[in-house]
C-alpha cells in the first residue's frame, strides 16, 4: 500500500459506491459551504444544530409509513424542518421567548419524537442508519436529490445574495429601503433545511450539521469576504469527505465520523493557525495597548 495511487485514487476507480459517496460529497460541499457562512455569519450556528435535530420526526413517520424509502424519509424531514422553523418563529414574534430557545425547546422535542417514532416499528440498527447515515449506500435517486438541492441552493443565493447579505449586517436599513428581510429569512430557513435534509440522506441526522456547520467555521478563519470563505468552506468540506472516505476505507472506519472528524481537524487547525483571527494571529499582533 506505499504507492500514492494505491491510497489515494484505487478505491475511487475500482467501487462504484465509493465514486457515488465522494459525489455526494462534492454536491453537499458546493451547498453547505456557502450556507454555514451565512449561518455564522448571522450567529446563527445553533439555530442549525436545531433544525438539524427538527428533521428526525419527519423522517421517522416517512420510515414508519414506508420503511428505508428515500423519497418518503426526505419529504417527511424536510416538512418536519420547515414546520418547526415555522413554530419557532411564531413564538418569537408571538412572546417574549428568542428565536434561538424557541428552537433549542423544539428540537429536543422533536428528536425525542423521532426516536419514540422510530423504536415503534424499526430495529436499533434502523434507527443508527438514521441517526448516522450511510454515505457508502448512496444510490443514483439520492445522489440526483444532493445535487438538485445544492444546485437550487446556489442558484437561489445568486438570486438573493445582496438583501441577505444586507439582512446580516443591518436588518433596518434593508426594512427601510422595503427590502422584505423577513421573506429573506424566510427563504434562507428553507435553504437550511434543505442541506440539512441532504445531508441527512447521506449522513443522518447527528452528522448532517457536522457538514454544514464546521467547514464553515473553519473558513472563517481564512476568508476576508463572504464569497471567498464560502469558497474555502466549500473546499475544506470537500476534502473533508474526500479525506474520511479514505480515512474509513483503509482504516475500516464508519465512513460519516470519519468525515466530521477530518471537518474538526480542519476546524481545529485553522482555529489554532488560520490568517484572520486565530491563536496565532493574535499572538503575532501582539498585546493591544488602550488608554
Amino acid at each position: 500500500m506505499s504507492d500514492p495511487f494505491a491510497l489515494f485514487i484505487a478505491p475511487f476507480g475500482e467501487f462504484l459506491f465509493m465514486r457515488h459517496a465522494l459525489a455526494a460529497c462534492l454536491a453537499l460541499a458546493l451547498g453547505c459551504g456557502p450556507v454555514g457562512m451565512l449561518l455564522v455569519l448571522r450567529r446563527m450556528s445553533l439555530m442549525g444544530d436545531a433544525l438539524s435535530h427538527a428533521v428526525l420526526p419527519g423522517a421517522a413517520v416517512g420510515f414508519l409509513l414506508s420503511g428505508l424509502s428515500l423519497y418518503a424519509m426526505t419529504i417527511g424531514g424536510a416538512v418536519a424542518g420547515l414546520l418547526v422553523a415555522l413554530i419557532a418563529g411564531a413564538v418569537s414574534r408571538c412572546t417574549t421567548l428568542r428565536e434561538d430557545a424557541s428552537f433549542a425547546a423544539l428540537y429536543l422535542v422533536a428528536i425525542a419524537v423521532g426516536v419514540l417514532i422510530i423504536s415503534m416499528r424499526g430495529t436499533s440498527i434502523d434507527l443508527i442508519h438514521v441517526l448516522f447515515g450511510t454515505i457508502l449506500a448512496v444510490d443514483d435517486p439520492a445522489l440526483i436529490l444532493v445535487a438538485a438541492i445544492a444546485t437550487l441552493t446556489l442558484f437561489t443565493l445568486a438570486l438573493i445574495y445582496r438583501p441577505l447579505i444586507v439582512e446580516c449586517f443591518d436588518p433596518d436599513f434593508l426594512r427601510s429601503v422595503g427590502g422584505h428581510g423577513g421573506a429573506m429569512h424566510s427563504i434562507f430557513l428553507v435553504l437550511v433545511v434543505l442541506n440539512l435534509v441532504a445531508g441527512f440522506t447521506a449522513l443522518g441526522t447527528l452528522m448532517a450539521v457536522g457538514m454544514l456547520m464546521l467547514p464553515a467555521a473553519a473558513a472563517h478563519f481564512w476568508g476576508r469576504h463572504f464569497w471567498s470563505a464560502s469558497l474555502i468552506a466549500v473546499v475544506i468540506a470537500f476534502f473533508s469527505g474526500y479525506s474520511g472516505l479514505l480515512l474509513s476505507f483503509h482504516c475500516n472506519l464508519p465512513s460519516g465520523p470519519a468525515i466530521i472528524l477530518v471537518a474538526g481537524c480542519c476546524y481545529a487547525f485553522s482555529l489554532l493557525f488560520g490568517a484572520k483571527g486565530s491563536l496565532l494571529s493574535r499572538y503575532r499582533s501582539g498585546p493591544h495597548l488602550t488608554g
